[in-house]
């Protein structure tokens, strides 16, 4: 590994390499506490794509395997080292490279912090939707990764439906960009959409190209609803479903999260309810009331104890902000392992309380966060530090629930990627034939293996 260090060294600028124990322990994992990771050879801090291009061709000459990496933010173990690799970080790669009012689309480095895009289009009138709970501290290039969702993908999607081109650096070195910035193209196979959630495994995005929305024209309105149990919570997710109502949001949060946020953060939040419901209209005019006026309705009569117009703005956005400050809360009190299940809109009741039936047969303690409006569920499962038998129960917990998502016809990630922790669902999941055009893409466009290997489906296939 010397010689790698040194080629590294010698193909790199100044200060790029780091191979101190801190900045190699700090850099061998992501916040996915309980997948396994090892300690890389060196990491590499890329400042532009011939830095990238230059680290990856050394890997490939030495055969080293390249663990790309952004802000580390990701829940599944996808950015994690596996011993003697390189870890390419591109946190250094921040820049906006170019928005473009009139086509409505922006080129941003993959290390920009999807936050920071956002502010930035917003001064040209303009918003860039796919809003993850990390998005304050999360990288366009770990979302293009993941295919990032959050609170406002019910209505406007995800990361894939708004990435339109990338830049990627290849295994082999050579560099290709990808996508148009048109409104439209089909020329050739969508290979932008082919590397969107593939997890670092084809090819390091160094760029992303990302469509945008026009900013004016939503008039949001709010509706909180209070239940007694999660499954009425999740009976009125359902029937704002079977109504047509496609909300700009819908979010769950039980009593457990609001409480460890009240505590950590010192707000006055309500707990006096087992399941909270925010939900968001943005339609304008009186189509706005009309529809906000629905989901109220909805809410009570899927069993709803109050049901509430937010009028205060303040309020509502501290709910919203409670919704993301949740997992981070619940870390205060012991590690969490997280689940990000997917299950069809009507199936969400069901999901919920199979998640409580799981909760309760294991012994173990889940807090529930949910995009609720689009079968999103994050169960949070919580294990004292240091207690390796509640630690075995929470991953029994773990994949009761992933079984059961795929008997309600789900899928076993939603927005986090398989990483390593759902290596056993994705194998479960994707059947014999489909796990082989995973092995022939990867083999085609790395066929050394030496992109981020064994993550993001299973490499035995």
């Amino acid at each position: 590994m010397h010689t790698v260090v040194e080629a590294l060294r010698a193909a790199l600028p100044p200060h790029a390499v780091a191979t101190d124990p801190e900045t190699l322990e700090r850099l061998s994992h992501d916040d996915a506490e309980w997948a396994d990771f090892g300690l890389p050879a060196a990491v590499v801090f890329a400042s532009s794509v011939d830095d990238v291009v230059a680290a990856v061709r050394v890997a490939a000459a030495h055969g080293v395997p390249v663990v790309p990496r952004g802000a580390g933010t990701g829940l599944s173990g996808g950015a994690n080292a596996t011993t003697g690799c390189l870890v390419l970080s591109l946190e250094r790669m921040t820049r906006i490279i170019e928005v473009d009012a009139a086509e409505r689309y922006a080129v941003a480095e993959a290390g920009v912090l999807n936050d920071d895009l956002r502010r930035h289009v917003a001064g040209h009138g303009l918003w860039y939707p796919p809003d993850p709970a990390s998005q304050a501290i999360s990288t366009l290039g770990g979302n293009v990764a993941t295919n990032a969702g959050g609170i406002c993908c019910v209505k406007y999607g995800v990361t894939r439906d708004y990435v339109i081109g990338l830049t990627v650096v290849l295994a082999d070195g050579s560099v290709a960009k990808l996508g148009r910035t048109t409104a439209k193209g089909v020329t050739g196979y969508d290979l932008t959409g082919l590397f969107v959630g593939s997890e670092g495994t084809l090819g390091i995005v160094v760029d992303v190209t990302v469509k945008l929305r026009p900013l004016a024209g939503r008039e949001e309105r709010a509706v909180v609803g209070y239940f007694r149990t999660l499954t009425d919570a999740g009976r009125a997710v359902a029937a704002v479903s079977e109504a047509g109502i496609v909300p700009s949001a819908l979010e769950l949060i039980d009593r457990t999260c609001l409480h460890a946020v009240a505590q950590w953060q010192g707000w006055d939040l309500p707990e006096e309810a087992n399941a909270l419901l925010l939900a968001k209209v943005d339609e304008p005019g009186a189509r706005g009331d009309e529809l906000a006026a629905a989901v109220e309705t909805l809410f009570r009569h899927a069993g709803g104890s109050r049901v509430e117009r937010a009028a205060d703005p303040d309020e509502v956005e501290r709910l919203f902000a409670a919704r993301r400050l949740a997992y981070p809360a619940l870390e205060r009190l012991g590690p969490v392992l997280t689940e990000d299940v997917c299950v069809p809109r009507g199936a969400v009741p069901e999901m919920l309380a199979r998640i409580e039936a799981a909760a309760r047969d294991a012994g173990v303690v889940i807090a529930n966060i949910a995009h609720a409006g689009d079968g999103n569920l994050h169960p949070l499962i919580i294990a004292p530090e240091g207690d390796d038998a509640a630690k075995a129960r929470a991953k029994e917990a773990f994949d009761r629930i992933v079984d059961d998502c795929r008997a309600l016809g789900g899928t076993v990630t939603g927005e986090h990627g398989v990483g390593l922790l759902k290596l056993p669902g994705a194998a479960a999941e994707l059947s014999p034939t489909v796990l082989r055009l995973h092995r022939a893409i990867k083999d085609a466009l790395d066929p050394a293996g030496i992109l981020n290997p064994g993550k993001a489906f299973p490499n035995g296939a």
